[in-house]
Formats: C-alpha cells, sequence, structure tokens
C-alpha cells in the first residue's frame, strides 16, 4: 500500500513541476515576443521592458495563445508595422522554443 501511495505523491509531484515549468516558458516566451515586438515598433528600452510586461499580462486574460496574439497584431497594426498573423505566429512558436532554452539552461 505505501507504494502506491508513494507512486501517487510522486506523480503529484511531476505534475506539479510540470505545471511550473510550463507557465514559466510561456511567461518568458511572452516576454521575449514583447520585446521582439516592440523592436519592430521602434519602442525605446524603457517602452520596450513595458510592453514585454504588457504582453506576459495579456495571457492572463483567457487560456491558450489568442489574446497574445490579437494583442501582438493590434499593436504591431497600430504602430503602421507591415506583419501578418502568420508572422506572429511563427514569431511565437521561435520564442516558445528559445524560452525553453533558455530555462532549461538555467536549471
Amino acid at each position: 500500500m505505501t507504494d502506491f501511495k508513494d507512486r501517487e505523491k510522486g506523480e503529484e509531484a511531476k505534475f506539479a513541476f510540470d505545471a511550473e515549468n510550463s507557465f514559466k516558458i510561456a511567461a518568458r516566451r511572452n516576454r521575449l515576443l514583447g520585446h521582439w515586438a516592440a523592436e519592430k515598433m521602434g519602442l525605446d528600452a524603457e517602452e520596450t521592458e513595458a510592453y514585454a510586461k504588457a504582453v506576459v499580462q495579456a495571457d492572463f486574460e483567457e487560456a491558450g495563445d489568442e489574446d497574445v496574439i490579437r494583442k501582438l497584431l493590434g499593436d504591431l497594426t497600430t504602430a503602421n508595422v507591415d506583419i501578418g498573423e502568420a508572422d506572429v505566429r511563427a514569431a511565437l512558436e521561435e520564442k516558445a522554443i528559445e524560452a525553453r532554452r533558455q530555462l532549461m539552461g538555467e536549471s
């Protein structure tokens, strides 16, 4: 019986660890994506940091990535940056890989 309980505790710990890592990767990805978009919009260093934080915050509006994509597309369009949804989605994937590598490198 203790083997089962030990296994259950191990699975719960792994689930919590995986969930925390997923959150950290998404937050890092969104920050990197904010920096990417800020560069496209020609923002200065201070504005870039504020914008990156706003992109991270935007991800809390709804589940999934659509809220972030919508924010970026809207902001880039408002700033007269000629970029499409496919480009934003490609950057999102690229930054997700970069975020994962950065976090794995810190471990």
